[in-house]
């Protein structure tokens, strides 16, 4: 993991700044830095996979996937530039950067046509163990009268094609039945995240309370278009979180988990309109940097999520969440806890304690279902999913043992 702070770890998610002249010993667990939902020419990105892998890996990410739609980068795939001088530009950068390793045609009118590579070819080119890695993944993408389902599914192993429903509920509870059926029958480990229910207002609460086996969900896409916060009629990420927490719990059903992506598209114009990578992602506490130890990790909750925020502490005893951030000269921090009240399950995501400063607690009580921790940043966004965005941090919720 680059850039890990000097910690010294007491358990798997206690941290304490080491005294000077300590002798560190090597965590058992370490913090890596990923992005679960980004596209490439494989279905509707602009730039093709190495440029694509060049920039998170030159961005210190450690693992990151590429989720094209309904498609596996496997076979051969042919893709027309289109005339645009962003992507003519992006296609000499492409022939200047990996130059012999370019297969392209122009077809009879001059169009350049270029073949995508596999991530069987691109994979070798990147991948270095414990250092960075790919995982296969897929947007499995279907639609109900014109309303877009995506899921995306992380250490995919075999293509999942749409085969639509009869509902909203139905469509998304066959993409979990169909990707636990792959797991059980592979023995690989692989898990469906719900994308961006609030694209084009596609899915509601009562759509996700419905699931059953519904573990994930994007409280944070960085695509503009995706309606994060929602409207004067429709709940936020955040506020659809809530809900749908109370009444997972309410019916005896694990812990929801958000998780923070880019689902970049667009790799040569950076602006608010543009679909850009770096926007948001996931932080996993894992004893390795391999597939089935990181979805281990996330299926425990052991990761926060963030579009800049770094956490330097997240430890859950049972009874207490305490937070410690990872301070910036100059930036101010404010923690926020939230949680929903057994007594008052339909008043769902109260804030439970405001706090300003870099450290935090919330101690559980007899009445509480749950809690989670919010850290708000005064540092600017930069390139943010909507101008006036500060940088924010999300942590798992938690229930008392």
């Amino acid at each position: 993991m680059k850039n890990l702070p000097l910690l010294c770890v007491l358990s798997a998610l206690i941290f304490v700044s080491c005294k000077p002249g300590e002798k560190v010993e090597k965590p058992s667990k370490q913090w890596y830095k990923g992005n679960l939902h980004t596209h490439s020419y494989w279905s509707d990105g602009d730039d093709y996979p190495e440029m694509i892998m060049d920039w998170y890996k030159s961005h210190e990410y450690d693992f990151v996937v590429l989720s094209d739609h309904n498609t596996l980068a496997q076979g051969e795939k042919w893709k027309l530039i289109p005339r645009s001088p962003s992507h003519e530009m992006g296609f000499e950068k492409y022939l200047d950067k990996y130059g012999d390793q370019v297969v392209y045609r122009e077809d009879s009118a001059g169009r350049v046509e270029v073949k995508l590579k596999t991530l069987a070819e691109y994979a070798p080119m990147f991948e270095e163990e414990g250092e960075f890695l790919i995982i296969q993944s897929q947007e499995l993408t279907e639609s109900f009268e014109s309303k877009p389902l995506h899921m995306n599914v992380t250490n995919i192993q075999q293509l999942i094609p749409a085969e639509g429903g009869n509902s909203i509920p139905e469509i998304l509870q066959n993409g979990l039945d169909r990707v636990k059926a792959q797991r059980d029958s592979t023995g690989i480990p692989m898990f469906l995240h719900l994308n961006h229910p609030n694209f084009i207002w596609a899915i509601t609460p009562e759509d996700i309370i419905q699931l059953e086996g519904e573990r994930f969900f994007e409280v944070y896409n960085g695509h503009p278009q995706v309606n994060n916060y929602g409207d004067s009629l429709r709940p936020s990420m955040e506020v659809l979180w809530d809900k749908v927490q109370a009444a997972y719990l309410q019916a005896g059903k694990p812990l929801l988990y958000g998780l923070a992506v880019d689902d970049a598209h667009n790799y040569h114009v950076f602006d608010q309109n543009s679909s850009n990578p770096g926007r948001g992602w996931v932080m996993v506490l894992s004893e390795s940097l391999a597939p089935a130890s990181l979805i281990e990790a996330m299926e425990k909750g052991d990761f926060y999520s963030t579009t800049g925020v770094t956490m330097n502490e997240i430890n859950f005893d049972g009874e207490t969440l305490s937070v410690a951030v990872q301070p910036e000269n100059g930036v101010a921090y404010t923690i926020q806890f939230f949680g929903t009240k057994k007594s008052n399950p339909s008043e769902s995501g109260v804030l439970l304690k405001d706090i300003k400063g870099v450290t935090g607690d919330y101690t559980l009580e007899v009445d509480d279902m749950y809690v989670r921790a919010k850290i708000i940043s005064s540092k600017p966004k930069e390139n943010p999913y909507q101008i006036g965005d500060k940088e924010v941090a999300w942590t798992q919720p938690v229930v008392a043992n």
